[in-house]
């Protein structure tokens, strides 16, 4: 079993408005209202792709009983811990005569000491029986920056594998914790390491710096693809996985999808680079669809083929 965790649930909505420009009046020729947030999409996917999934996290008042109602007519099991304020709405724009996509995210609610105890009870008799848990998204305002790590360490002991994918503070926290797998895309990864990436070597150090800061495998999604620092026959290798540009429809939760495909690999056994291009692929049919956490399994398999894996030797360290 798998288990995604989502703490920022949402509503997301994702609007077509084309020429959009601030001040103006619009109207849409597209919509899609979805239940989200990270860990959602994630589950969504992996329910699409075959894979036993449940979803928990917290859900509060009218919009979390939306979310909690669309992921069960999905038949995705779902167990969240009701919480007294309600969950966020956001909004996401594409402007589709020019392919730029504004994001509205709000932030969230309170959640209170007890509320957060509910939920630690509830993840860790749901891990008794689950292979990988996924930590995905950002935490609501006034949870500490640390909550994720915390959870990682406790589950580290109880030997599940723990993927993280989250930025900030909450990200250079949980990678302190030696989760089994961390996940940012390049922006949260120049971030983390503190600087930006002018050229393929900075990018395939980062993931190096990344892991080791303390996860065993660090995996950078980028628009073509990914950079992945991860084991081999418990040995660590460095990977890139790219595909050919497509023309997105929309980007929006594209590295959802990706880390879906990834997880989904890894639980079946596939070999750490299979499981690369299984998330590109993923990754890259996801951008084709307006709303985040929707792919087609069928469209994934017959993109494999052009995600392109290889091995590559480790740059020679900086500094």
């Amino acid at each position: 079993m798998i288990i995604t965790v989502t703490l920022n649930a949402a509503m997301d909505k994702s609007l077509s408005v084309p020429s959009l420009r601030l001040g103006r009046r619009h109207r849409t020729v597209e919509r899609r209202t979805l239940a989200g947030g990270k860990g959602v999409n994630i589950a969504r996917m992996l329910k699409t792709l075959g894979q036993p999934v449940i979803a928990t996290g917290l859900a509060g008042g009218q919009t979390g009983m939306q979310i909690v109602e669309q992921l069960t007519e999905a038949s995705i099991l779902t167990d969240f811990v009701r919480i007294r304020e309600e969950s966020r709405t956001n909004t996401a724009l594409l402007d589709p005569t020019t392919g730029e996509e504004t994001e509205i995210n709000e932030q969230g609610p309170s959640v209170d000491p007890a509320e957060l105890e509910l939920f630690r009870e509830k993840l860790f008799y749901l891990a008794r029986g689950a292979a990988i848990v996924v930590f995905a998204g950002s935490l609501p305002a006034n949870v500490q920056a640390d909550y994720y790590a915390t959870l990682v360490r406790e589950l580290n002991k109880l030997g599940v594998t723990t993927v993280v994918d989250t930025d900030g503070e909450a990200l250079r926290l949980a990678v302190r914790a030696e989760p089994h797998v961390v996940s940012p895309n390049a922006l949260e990864a120049e971030e983390l390491v503190g600087h930006e990436f002018n050229d393929d070597d900075d990018r395939a150090n980062a993931v190096r710096e990344i892991a080791a800061l303390g996860p065993r495998e660090a995996v950078m999604t980028t628009p073509d693809g990914c950079w992945g620092r991860i084991l081999v026959d418990g040995a660590p290798a460095l990977y890139r996985a790219t595909i050919a540009p497509r023309e997105p429809v929309a980007a929006v939760g594209s590295g959802d999808a990706f880390l879906a495909g990834y997880v989904a690999a890894r639980y079946c056994g596939s070999a750490a680079p299979e499981c690369l291009r299984f998330g590109v692929a993923c990754g890259a049919e996801s951008t084709g669809r307006l709303g985040a956490g929707l792919i087609d399994a069928r469209a994934v398999d017959r993109l494999l083929a052009e995600v392109q894996v290889s091995e590559v030797a480790l740059p020679a360290k900086v500094g």
